[in-house]
């Protein structure tokens, strides 16, 4: 059996690294999905109130040490048990993903590069650099839909350390990236590109 691949998409929250994944979907089915957001730290004392209470936007907030068990696992052809992320509680749930590697694992995250055991896991890195005011609007809309959140909570997060964590923790990472895609998953060539490199690794 040949090595797994393990494609990594990084860029700041909102930048549209979900909806790279999306279109690749639709395009590409042989592969494996894991989200970095699954391997946070639990925190389940935070609130809309104390929202800056853990920093989800340092390096520190997720469980490398499981992430590079897992990557490296499914690196060797190996199934995984993913962990399930409660995001409206603040919490690792009691359940798990089962996970088959096939040929090719994508790996997404805004910190998969920020770790240099993890990112040594990754065979092809990809940044998708979006201006900060569209990550903005993206992430407030989903944090109010999807995860319960205030306006006023989610701007005071990303004024105290979302923005900071992303220049501080993020942006860096974009130099350790084989290919950077700029507005995310609007850039239809890049993506042209990325499926074409994907499908060829998936029919070896």
């Amino acid at each position: 059996m040949p090595p797994v691949k393990i494609i990594g998409i990084s860029g700041g929250s909102g930048s549209g690294k979900t909806t790279i994944v999306r279109k690749i979907s639709e395009l590409v089915y042989d592969f494996a999905f894991v989200p970095q957001d699954n391997y946070y730290k639990s925190a389940e004392f935070i609130s809309n109130r104390n929202i800056t209470a853990f920093n989800f936007d340092h390096p520190d907030a997720f469980d490398n040490d499981l992430l590079v068990e897992h990557l490296t696992s499914l690196r060797e052809g190996k199934p995984i048990e993913m962990p399930v992320y409660d995001f409206v509680h603040h919490r690792r749930t009691e359940q798990t993903i089962h996970i088959e590697p096939g040929k090719l694992v994508i790996f997404e995250g805004i910190m998969i590069f920020t770790n240099k055991q993890v990112r040594d896991l990754i065979d092809l890195k990809i940044y998708v650099d979006t201006p900060d005011d569209i990550r903005f609007i993206r992430r407030l809309t989903r944090d109010i839909k999807e995860r319960g959140r205030t306006v006023d909570s989610v701007v005071e997060q990303y004024l105290t350390v979302v923005r900071p964590g992303h220049y501080e923790f993020i942006e860096p990472t974009k130099a350790y990236a084989d290919i950077i895609i700029p507005e995310g998953g609007f850039n239809e060539r890049a993506l042209d590109v990325l499926v074409s490199f994907i499908n060829s690794v998936v029919k070896t």
